[in-house]
């Protein structure tokens, strides 16, 4: 054989070589999800709550299987957001194993009948996942696409199926149909929450235990039809139940607790309930308070444009004050806030300072969210105790103020303010927020470590213990708690209320949020802005964040606080400069391909030139 043929015939067998060689690696990188992120805020990593979340699942017994209702032939947009969807997913099973599965089902395929693909597709609608249409041009004709953007996910535990939905893209049930054109700020605010509405649905149907969390009672408290819309957002995740106070049985209850909910007591606490809650942080048990130290009635200051507002000495205050977090008996006014129906002259809504939007702080449970309403807040103040650790979680804006002791309100207190308010000195300076929202965590203080112990007939608390009344755990008082005690407190308790209708069926009375008001009452104002839009609140997001961060599960909460920040281009830029930048994306790669072939060429010329 000649020695051409042999350079011939090795050329070709190291060819061959090279090409097997990246076949096999891009075989081998098309098995495995590897990814590297180097976004700032690292929107294409999972959270660390998500990791941990899933290296759980990863030790359990249960399988949890999504089925997502997003295949089939979509525009680029759509087809980009499924994309999304499953890279997540990939994510997800790099973790989680084959504890995770899923699929991608076309709706609008597999049926044998137009019969059998409605029955389909209101089964899906009968799950709650609801349809979004979306109308685009192509070729220049009108066409309209109807998604069902949604996945079903179920978990099987011991023989028991759990079954739960996530929504992707908003539902157009009404047939008020999404522009293709306009869809990308809803596809980018649905890939912002992909991970969050994934990992939520995850956890609510694989939960294996539920904490218990009781609404106290007893003391003027918000009934249990005005909490419905809380109880909505907790139940999923948490035991609810109703306590009252003042039995041998309420008090044994408290054992079996987790964590107490007062909201908005409005009558005087007994020294033997504040004992008790009192013991129950002290072993361990964890306290949300919302309340406020005054009051006034609505309705006088709707008539008469003013109204005094009264004392409550309801004592809880003092307890909490022990702990290092004092109510004040004033009211805190901001000049961001909300707005409020009135009948006055040329005017049917006001902007109400005394309506404030607090701010959220850095801490886990309000980074990030919405501002969260707080109607008529009282301040709060932060006493220092040793070994207890105090946060500010909620404040008011730097253009804020407080009012004197037990004010008198006015319809009228703000107009000599002018349109653009400064209620305070340099009202741009951070100084000026007051706490609005407080924590104490670390170890707390016995309210009732220097007290003498008593119930309301005078009867001492160690002769209950003497008579077996106590529970066990409450025999032996503790004047002081471990290091991981957790109170919460904020200086309003109406903010957790809705408003509810009642319907008399079967006998009894069925409640249910007003019908007048379709509206998440803790995500949008009653009373719209100036322009007729709704403010958007962060209550929803507040109250889950705080009762995961009170009960240890942190596993959402830097996902539900993360936000990804969508960066839009500089028009005028691209307009200047996007011609240039088309031009060099189309002639750079060809002239990259161009100089390393006339290298090859230059050094293979050399190469056999010299022999």
């Amino acid at each position: 054989m000649s020695s051409l043929k042999r350079r011939n015939l090795f050329n070709g067998g190291y060819l061959l070589g090279i090409i097997l060689v990246l076949v096999l690696i891009n075989v081998i990188f098309s098995l495995l999800n590897l990814s590297l992120d180097l976004t700032a805020d690292q929107r294409f990593s999972l959270a660390e709550g998500t990791k941990k979340f899933l290296a759980s699942t990863r030790e359990r017994e249960s399988r949890i299987s999504l089925k997502i209702y997003l295949e089939g032939d979509m525009p680029a947009e759509i087809q980009s957001f499924r994309n999304a969807i499953e890279d997540k997913l990939k994510d997800f099973k790099s973790i989680a194993g084959n504890r995770i599965e899923y699929e991608f089902v076309n709706p609008n395929e597999g049926h044998a009948s137009k019969k059998e693909a409605y029955f389909f597709l209101k089964g899906i609608f009968d799950k709650g996942i609801l349809p979004t249409k979306v109308v685009y041009v192509k070729n220049g004709v009108q066409s309209q696409l109807i998604l069902w953007a949604g996945a079903e996910i179920t978990c099987s535990s011991n023989g028991v199926i759990k079954e739960s939905y996530v929504q992707f893209l908003p539902g157009t049930p009404n047939g008020d149909p999404l522009e293709l054109n306009r869809i990308q700020p809803i596809l980018e605010n649905a890939l912002n929450n992909l991970e969050y509405n994934l990992l939520s649905a995850m956890r609510k149907i694989s939960q294996t235990e539920k904490k218990r969390i009781a609404f106290l009672q007893g003391h003027g408290e918000l009934k249990q039809q005005e909490t419905m819309n809380a109880r909505a957002v907790l139940s999923p995740y948490f035991y609810l139940t109703t306590l009252t106070l003042g039995s041998e049985a309420s008090y044994r209850e408290l054992n079996d607790l987790d964590g107490i909910v007062i909201a908005n007591p409005t009558l005087p606490f007994s020294d033997l309930d504040l004992y008790f809650i009192d013991q129950f942080v002290m072993h361990g048990g964890r306290l949300m308070v919302f309340m406020n130290t005054l009051h006034h009635s609505e309705d006088s200051l709707e008539r008469n444009y003013l109204d005094h507002t009264v004392r409550r000495n309801i004592k809880l205050d003092k307890m909490i004050f022990d702990y290092g977090i004092r109510l004040h008996e004033n009211y805190v006014y901001d000049r961001i806030c909300g707005y409020r129906k009135v009948q006055l002259k040329n005017m049917s809504s006001l902007s109400w300072p005394y309506y404030v939007l607090s701010s959220p702080s850095l801490h886990p449970i309000t980074r990030n969210i919405d501002p969260v309403y707080l109607a008529y807040p009282n301040e709060l103040q932060l006493i220092e105790r040793p070994g207890v650790k105090l946060s500010k979680v909620l404040t008011s804006s730097s253009n804020s103020n407080r009012s004197g002791i037990a004010p008198q309100i006015s319809l009228m207190d703000f107009q000599v303010f002018g349109e653009n308010p400064a209620f305070i000195a340099n009202p741009e300076d951070p100084i000026n927020k007051i706490t609005l929202a407080a924590m104490a965590e670390g170890s707390l203080p016995s309210y009732f470590s220097n007290r003498e112990l008593a119930d309301e007939n005078g009867k001492s608390i160690e002769r209950f213990s003497e008579i077996n009344q106590l529970p066990k755990n409450y025999r032996t008082k503790k004047i002081q708690s471990d290091a991981s005690a957790k109170v919460f407190v904020v200086g309003n308790g109406s903010f957790l209320a809705n408003e509810y209708d009642s319907v008399f069926q079967g006998g009894v009375y069925q409640y249910r949020p007003f019908p007048a008001f379709p509206y998440n009452a803790l995500k949008y104002s009653k009373v719209p802005d100036l322009n007729g839009r709704p403010l958007i609140f962060g209550n929803q997001e507040f109250i889950q964040n705080l009762v995961d961060y009170m009960l240890g599960d942190n596993s959402v909460l830097d996902i539900r606080s993360r936000q990804i920040e969508i960066r839009q281009l500089d028009v005028r830029k691209t307009q200047a400069e996007g011609k240039m930048v088309q031009i060099l994306n189309l002639l750079l790669p060809l002239g990259i391909v161009g100089a390393l072939g006339a290298l090859t060429w230059a050094i293979r010329r050399r190469k056999y030139r010299k022999e």
